[in-house]
C-alpha cells in the first residue's frame, strides 16, 4: 500500500509510518503473535527467526533470534509495557550484535485509514549516539523487506 518514511525527531527519536491495506487488527496481531511474527519479520531475503517469545501482556517477555543461514546472527530481548489490544503497543527492546544495545522504548500505533491501517511506530534512544548507531546498522533496509512481506501476510489475516 505504501512505503515506509523514517524521519529523526529531537536527538532521541526515530518516527516510523507506513500504510497497510489491512484492517488495524490484522497488523497488530502481526506485531504481538510469534507465529505470525516469524513469518514476516524477517529483514532482508535470505534470514529467518528461528526463535520467537513474544507473552503479549504487561511485563511479558520478548526474544527474537535470527539466522542468515551461514553461521551469523543476532537477537533482541525485551519486554512489554503497555497492550491496548488492535491500537497500540508500548515496550522496550535491545538487540544483542553480540553485545547489548541501549534500551529502545518503543510505541507503535495502528489507526483506521480508509480501508486500511496507519502504522507509527515512534522509538524513543536514551542519546543522539545510540540513535546515530541504531541508523547506521541498515535497520531501514530491513525494516522495509519487512514490512513488505507483512504487507502480503496482512490482507490475509484480515
Amino acid at each position: 500500500m505504501s512505503k515506509l518514511t523514517l524521519t529523526k525527531e529531537g536527538e532521541r527519536h526515530v518516527i516510523v509510518t507506513r500504510r497497510f491495506a489491512a484492517p488495524p487488527e490484522a497488523v497488530y496481531r502481526a506485531h504481538i503473535e510469534p507465529e505470525l511474527m516469524q513469518k514476516w519479520m524477517l529483514g532482508p531475503e535470505g534470514w529467518t527467526m528461528p526463535v520467537c517469545i513474544s507473552e503479549a501482556r504487561p511485563g511479558g517477555r520478548i526474544r527474537c533470534e535470527w539466522s542468515d543461514g551461514k553461521g551469523g546472527g543476532f537477537y533482541l530481548t525485551g519486554e512489554y509495557v503497555e497492550l491496548e489490544p488492535f491500537s497500540r503497543i508500548v515496550h522496550m527492546e535491545r538487540m544483542h550484535l553480540p553485545d547489548p544495545t541501549p534500551d529502545n522504548h518503543v510505541e507503535t500505533r495502528f489507526e483506521p485509514d480508509g480501508q486500511g491501517t496507519l502504522m507509527t511506530m515512534r522509538m524513543t534512544l536514551p542519546d543522539v549516539e545510540a540513535r546515530a548507531a541504531m541508523l547506521a546498522s541498515g535497520m531501514e533496509h530491513g525494516m522495509e523487506a519487512s514490512y513488505a512481506r507483512l504487507e502480503r501476510m496482512a490482507a490475509k489475516l484480515g
